[in-house]
This record gives structure tokens, C-alpha cells and sequence, in this order.
């Protein structure tokens, strides 16, 4: 019997702590809330998933270069941005259960109920129109329709409400859809009120001359201010992008689901530079090329989609999520967005400073426009967890927990084995250890018999097992065992580098986005 995927992800999350992936923070003192740690096989796979995002965005890119901006950033930046007067959200308290939401999240998730019963009518559908029931199937159409056009209605009237940031028709449409609180299953709401998320701190070693200053809520704005810097320096010719990895702050007061929503977490984001008047071109070519990346992973075409932004932000004149299907439910993944030139303008005007291309070829100067693709790390990992994990009932009845992660972003890449702690087989092993860390993170274990330690391995996610056995010190050769299927098989030591280098290095990913 299969799991409820709360009941499932709660396993995810026992199972990230148990096998050192993700620990709350400053747990001996009973936790900080939405602030989480990354353990010593988490750091791992979050740096793998890092260096892939890293190599496949710049290493394989010749027009993409990468920096690395300070978190802390001149105030002015975020005024030029618009962070210190739009970056809000609009909050909503229900009165009985005391508990906070996000307005727009609490909509998104009534449009999401009413998605699901447009697809159980749906399936009602197909199975009357096999059968021939032309009546049944006609009353299930017109009952699908009427659902659509309430998406439609909800979500033109959310839209307008935003746009217009008339927070009391956001609250009449959560009491118009008859909403309730998750908690105390009631609708007595507060009013719906905006909340900056940016995190302030002072500047100055003395409090009477320290000035406020930000901790920066995106990574992008860093990317803008060195624009000039990078294009002049670089000798970068539009169009060209700019990359960059690192942590971003947001006082999320609605902070949930584990790593998904964090107060402090990383971003990995890419500005790419274009003619103005070509963005939308660009625009739909890092929608696909992004979701080609995320299929790379292997986690599963259906699990991913494309959602468009009903309302748009301040900068952007096109922008869509790349929605990843969580235990609990679709969720935003990766964000593209076309910023038009609403960021170097900003900064122009507020720096004073020429953040403009001259392009030979038109013979003319202009402000470019930006294509943006920017994606959570700590999402992304939690999205390959949630997929990875796994439950198995073997034959015999004995169970395993495996980690099926892509081989090539496993934290440990072989675990080696002596079959026994006796008759040379441990040196042999653990001269196959130091062959073979040199390029790729082996461990060592001779603890328990070996099928508990395939067990403790299957559980960390490792890919490949190696054992040491007598036959190994007669002709060189080991088993090497596959962590999904199983499978063994007798290979040699001399060959096990090109082996592991073949099936778990980075360039085996690379090599599908060539």
C-alpha cells in the first residue's frame, strides 16, 4: 500500500537527517525556524548539483561568464531595484486558528483543487466515451467548462486586484471562493496586508554613525552593478550572460514545507544580455534549454511543467515557472523571466553612471534587455530527494530505503568493501580506496556483514559498491555492485577508474546537453 505523500515526505525528511543530508539549525537549542543545515553527505550533493548548474551554464557556454558579488550591496541598489518599496507579500491572519498565510498562496491552492476536478472529470470522460454513454459524457463536459471558466474568473480577478494593489478585493475574492483556514477549517479572516521581506542590519562600528544597510534578498542585482564592469573587462559581445551561485535572505513570515520555503538559502541565477527586441526569442529559448537541463537529471518528464505568471512583476513583460511536482503538489522550480531593461535603467538613474552597450555592427548605443533564469538550489535539491527516495519490498520480504540518486551528483560515488577484516583483503581495499579518491569520493567500510553495508549505502545514495574478496588477491579482479538493480558483476581494479569515470562523473550529464 502506497504512502499519502504527506506521510511520504515526512519520511523524506526523517530520512534526510538519519543519513547526515539535512539537520535543523542550532538544534540543541530546539531549532531556528525556516534556518536549515546542510550534513556531510547534504554538502556533498548540494556542491554537485552546484558544479553541474555551474558547468553546464558557463563551461559549456563561451558567451556566459561567472562572478561572485558580496551579499552586502549599497542601500541605493535596492531602492534603483525596487526591493525597498514592491518586495512585499500580501499576508492574511485567521482570527480562530491564529495562524499566517499568504494571500495569493491561499488562492493558488483553491485553483489548484479546482485543476484536480478538472482532471477527475476528465478521466470520467474518457471512460464514458469508451463506453458510449453520449449523455453522461456530455454532462461531464459541460461540468469541466464550467470549472475552466471559474479558474478563468479567479484568476482575472486576482490579477486585477494585484495590478492594482487593491489588497481589500484580494480579501473579498478568498471570502467570495469561500476559503478557509487549513487549521481551524474557518473563514474569519483579517484584512490582507503587504510585508517587505528584506532583511535589515547596520553598517559602522559606532550605532550613532552606522547606516542601514540589506542583506540582499536576490543575487541578481550583484550581476547588474558589475554589468559594465564584466562587458568592458571581458570584451563581451551582445548577446552574452552573466552567472553567478550564492545565498540570499528573505524574512519569510509564511516559511514551510521543510527547504522549500527558507529564510536564508541559494540561489543560482543567469542574466543574459540581448538587443533589445529579440528578448522573447531568447526568452523561449531558455525555457527550453533550461527544462532540457532539469530532464538531464532523469527525475521524470511528467514530473515537471510550464506555468505561466498570472501577474507580472514590476520589471518583466514575460515570465513563466518551471513547476516541479513536490509530495505536495506542482511547485515553482525554476523561475524564467524577461526583465526588459527595467534594471540597468534603474541603475543608471540612480548611479548616474552609462550602463549602455555600443554595438558595432547598428553602429548605435543602447541599454540591453535582460533574459533571466533563476533557480533554488535548495529547492532543486529537495526536489531530487523527494524523487530519489525510495521504499522496496525485495524478494523474501525484506525491505530496503535506497536513495536513487543521479550517479553523477551522489555525494559518495563507490563504497569499498573487504569481504572479510583478515588475510591482506583490507589493504587491497584500501589501496583501491586511494587508487580511486583522487578522482572521485570513495569511502571505506568494513563494519557488519556486507549486506547490511550494501544497505547502509543503498540508504546514502551510492551508486556503486566494491568488494574485496580472496578471489580479488588471485587475479586482481573485485565485484562491483549497482546500487538500483543490484546487479554484480567481476571487473578488474585496474579497470574500475574508467569505469566509475564513465558512469558517475559530471561529464556523462554534460555530454546530454551537447
Amino acid at each position: 500500500m502506497s504512502l499519502k505523500p504527506e506521510d511520504f515526505f515526512k519520511n523524506v525528511i526523517s530520512h534526510c537527517k538519519e543519513y547526515g543530508y539535512i539537520f535543523q539549525s542550532s538544534e540543541i537549542y530546539d531549532g531556528l525556524s525556516a534556518v536549515y543545515d546542510y550534513g556531510q553527505n547534504g554538502a556533498e550533493l548540494k556542491k554537485n548539483i552546484r558544479e553541474y548548474w555551474w558547468k553546464a551554464m558557463v563551461q559549456l557556454h563561451e558567451n556566459i561568464v561567472g562572478i561572485d558579488a558580496s551579499i552586502f550591496m549599497h542601500p541605493t541598489t535596492w531602492k534603483a531595484s525596487g526591493h525597498v518599496d514592491a518586495f512585499n507579500d500580501p499576508l492574511i491572519d485567521n482570527k480562530d486558528s491564529k495562524k499566517r498565510y499568504r494571500a495569493d498562496v491561499l488562492i493558488e491552492d483553491h485553483v489548484a483543487k479546482i485543476e484536480d476536478k478538472i482532471n477527475k472529470e476528465v478521466e470520467k470522460a474518457k471512460k464514458r466515451f469508451e463506453n458510449f454513454d453520449e449523455a453522461m459524457f456530455r454532462s461531464t463536459n459541460a461540468r469541466v467548462v464550467e470549472y475552466q471558466n471559474k479558474i478563468n474568473d479567479i484568476n482575472t480577478r486576482f490579477k486585477t486586484a494585484m495590478n492594482a494593489s487593491d489588497l481589500d478585493a484580494v480579501k473579498q475574492l478568498i471570502l467570495d471562493c469561500e476559503i478557509v483556514c487549513p487549521i481551524s477549517g474557518t473563514r474569519n479572516w483579517t484584512d490582507v496586508r503587504q510585508f517587505n521581506l528584506m532583511f535589515a542590519t547596520q553598517l559602522g562600528s559606532v550605532s550613532d554613525e552606522s547606516s542601514t544597510i540589506y542583506l540582499r534578498p536576490e543575487t541578481a542585482q550583484g550581476i547588474f552593478v558589475n554589468y559594465s564592469n564584466v562587458q568592458k573587462t571581458g570584451r563581451m559581445k551582445i548577446p552574452f550572460g552573466i552567472a553567478q551561485t550564492g545565498k540570499a535572505f528573505r524574512n519569510e513570515i509564511v516559511a514551510r514545507q521543510f527547504i522549500f520555503r527558507m529564510r536564508e538559502f541559494e540561489q543560482m541565477e543567469m542574466q543574459f544580455f540581448v538587443k533589445p527586441g529579440t528578448e522573447m526569442e531568447w526568452y523561449e529559448y531558455w525555457k527550453k534549454a533550461r527544462l532540457n537541463w532539469h530532464l538531464s537529471l532523469g527525475l521524470g518528464e511528467t514530473h515537471y511543467r510550464y506555468h505561466d505568471h498570472i501577474k507580472l512583476a514590476h520589471y518583466a513583460n514575460a515570465a513563466c515557472d518551471i513547476e516541479f511536482e513536490f509530495p505536495f503538489g506542482f511547485k515553482e522550480l525554476e523561475g524564467i523571466h524577461s526583465r526588459t531593461d527595467f534594471d540597468l535603467k534603474q541603475h543608471e538613474e540612480f548611479s548616474g553612471k552609462k550602463l549602455q552597450y555600443f554595438d558595432n555592427e547598428e553602429n548605435r548605443s543602447y541599454v540591453p534587455y535582460v533574459v533571466e533564469t533563476s533557480v533554488g538550489l535548495d529547492r532543486l535539491f529537495l526536489s531530487i530527494m523527494s524523487s530519489a527516495y525510495k521504499e522496496e519490498t525485495l524478494e523474501g520480504g525484506e525491505t530496503r530505503s535506497v536513495l536513487s540518486l543521479p550517479p553523477a551528483l551522489a555525494p559518495i560515488k563507490a563504497g569499498v568493501f573487504p569481504l572479510i577484516k583478515r588475510d591482506g583483503l583490507p589493504e587491497l581495499a584500501e589501496q583501491i580506496v586511494n587508487a580511486l579518491k583522487l578522482d572521485h569520493m570513495v569511502i571505506y567500510d568494513e563494519k557488519d556483514a556486507v549486506g547490511k553495508r550494501y544497505r547502509r549505502q543503498d540508504a546514502i545514495g551510492t551508486p556503486y559498491c566494491i568488494t574485496v574478496d580472496h578471489q580479488s588477491l588471485e587475479d586482481q579482479t573485485v565485484t562491483l555492485r549497482e546500487r538500483d538493480s543490484m546487479q554484480q558483476e567481476r571487473v578488474k581494479i585496474a579497470d574500475l577508474n574508467r569505469i566509475l569515470d564513465e558512469k558517475v562523473s559530471l561529464k556523462s550529464l554534460l555530454k546530454t546537453l551537447i
